[in-house]
């Protein structure tokens, strides 16, 4: 099926790079230290896909500095040795790039630690624009991030597609008037994100370029 789909925006953290050891590692290297034995993993997977500053705001007010710091000196120093990649994801990119789509990420979190995640993987080259946090004032689900991306591609929101891991994802794509995609490998599991009714759930990334299927769109 022909979408007409000439452009899209990927979610950066457990979509294109698997980044969930990392996050979830961190989160419990902090929150072990404010709240000791009080988060395992099942729980911390709620916590991935807003900021930071929503997360540690809302589970320990006028600490929120205090553990974004915490949070990102540990995320930091362990990146490289806990992110890999997922199977499929590169040579998708390549044949997208290859045929001319135009590609953003617009990630939730900071743009230092997003561009080393795309160096660390070499997936810097797909990519000519990036919104971060850093970016935006509203982040997603708001569709500012994604209109920021599309706005800096020169493109329209009818002719997108928003591929993520998180409901903020899903969310935002169907704010912003874009198709939205989920991905299966989600930390939060796949029923989960196909409670909030994405277009299309990937289980793997090659399966994009059965959906968008649009040869030689440059």
């Amino acid at each position: 099926m022909n979408h007409k789909i000439d452009t899209i925006l990927f979610d950066l953290d457990g979509t294109l790079i698997n980044t969930i050891d990392l996050i979830v590692a961190s989160f419990e290297h902090t929150l072990d230290h404010y709240f000791p034995g009080k988060y395992g993993r099942e729980e911390i997977a709620t916590f991935i896909g807003p900021p930071l500053s929503e997360t540690f705001g809302r589970l320990n007010p006028g600490y929120t500095e205090e553990m974004i710091g915490m949070y990102r000196k540990f995320n930091h120093a362990n990146h490289d040795d806990l992110v890999s990649e997922y199977e499929g994801v590169q040579e998708t990119l390549d044949e997208l790039y290859d045929a001319g789509y135009h590609m953003a990420v617009v990630t939730s979190k900071r743009r230092d630690t997003a561009v080393k995640g795309l160096q660390l993987m070499n997936m810097e080259k797909y990519f000519p624009v990036i919104v971060s946090l850093d970016e935006v004032t509203k982040p997603k689900p708001d569709p500012q991030p994604l209109y920021t991306a599309l706005d800096q591609l020169g493109r329209k929101a009818g002719q997108a597609l928003m591929v993520g891991d998180s409901e903020h994802d899903i969310l935002a794509g169907k704010n912003a008037g874009t198709k939205a995609a989920g991905v299966a490998w989600s930390i939060k599991g796949k029923e989960h994100l196909e409670s909030y009714s994405p277009d299309i759930m990937l289980h793997s990334m090659p399966e994009l370029l059965n959906y968008i299927k649009t040869p030689n769109v440059k």
